[in-house]
């Protein structure tokens, strides 16, 4: 019995066999029951197997032919599973391989948990914010490198065809946006773990804890970064604004103001340039959503640079 639907997902009947094949005996059963679950932008399969013998897993599983970035991805986040310490809010990486004809598939413990309600609830936001908050303070791996660097003003100014589609503030403070966000890595180093893409389809809930999936963008930085780079996507699922959240979250109240600021041109520059390119082979929504958050993001970012000192 196949069900879901993922939006771009590929599902179980549509893997080719030697994909199931080698999933299934990773697993250590006959697949019976394959659930795609919805969210997320990937072109590939997203689903929660349950075996023969009634344990479930949890699959990923992408062919470079389909979109090589998703394959990338999943690689590295195999490389991240295997080093998140055992405190990680996290399911745990029971296998991964790559396969014959540019495939790469990866199973994780299953998480019975489900994403968040959207729009938010505040019961249900009042939990994850108090995870994000405890995720600050995780201690990273000492394999992990440090996030990779915004320079997504610097793009656009590099890129005079794109800047004219942008909004009238940002592209009339262009230069000192881009020179603002050169200071990312001394804003942004530290030594915490941090997811790097937290939002409501990387968030499980369940009766007792919250998990925090998918993570190739994983690095090492600041303790506080987490919650900001969410906050843009959070208000755009009937959350909070995000200056609300900041003004009273713990994490904000020993971050470097300064340093916020940076890190948030950062993050609103790597949207706003990424909104402006086409969409990638097989994601035909991400833009879009880049583009979205990228509005929010840079009001904020307005906010703080006039009411800042």
């Amino acid at each position: 019995m196949i069900q879901g639907e993922g939006g771009n997902r590929l599902h179980w009947d549509q893997l080719p066999a030697h994909v199931r094949t080698a999933i299934s005996d990773a697993a250590g059963g006959e697949v019976v029951e394959a659930r795609t679950q919805p969210g997320g932008f990937s072109p590939g399969l997203a689903a929660r197997l349950t075996l023969a013998n009634g344990e479930r897993v949890f699959a990923k599983a992408a062919t470079a032919t389909h979109n090589a970035d998703t394959v990338a991805l999943h690689r590295r986040e195999a490389r991240t599973a295997a080093t998140l310490p055992a405190s990680t809010p996290a399911p745990r990486l029971l296998w991964s391989a790559t396969l014959p004809d540019a495939w790469t598939a990866l199973l994780f413990t299953d998480v019975d948990g489900s994403h968040p309600a959207l729009p938010w609830q505040e019961r249900e936001w009042t939990r994850v914010h108090q995870a994000v908050v405890t995720l600050g303070h995780v201690p990273a791996p000492p394999s992990l490198p440090p996030l990779s660097p915004c320079a997504g003003w610097q793009f656009l100014l590099d890129s005079p065809e794109l800047v004219r589609h942008l909004p009238p503030w940002p592209r009339e403070n262009l230069t000192r946006l881009a020179t603002l966000e050169q200071r990312w890595e001394d804003a942004t180093q530290g030594h915490h773990l941090v997811h790097g893409d937290l939002r409501a389809d990387n968030i499980l809930i369940t009766a007792d804890r919250v998990v925090f999936v998918d993570w190739p963008h994983a690095g090492t930085g600041q303790p506080w970064l987490d919650l900001l780079f969410m906050l843009p996507c959070l208000a755009l699922q009937g959350g909070p604004e995000p200056a609300d959240v900041w003004r009273t979250s713990p994490l904000a109240a020993t971050a470097d103001p300064d340093a916020v600021t940076v890190a948030l041109a950062g993050l609103a520059g790597m949207f706003s340039y990424y909104g402006l390119l086409p969409d990638p082979p097989g994601i035909p929504t991400v833009r879009e959503f880049q583009r979205r958050q990228a509005t929010v993001a840079t009001t904020w970012l307005r906010s703080r640079l006039t009411t800042t000192p």
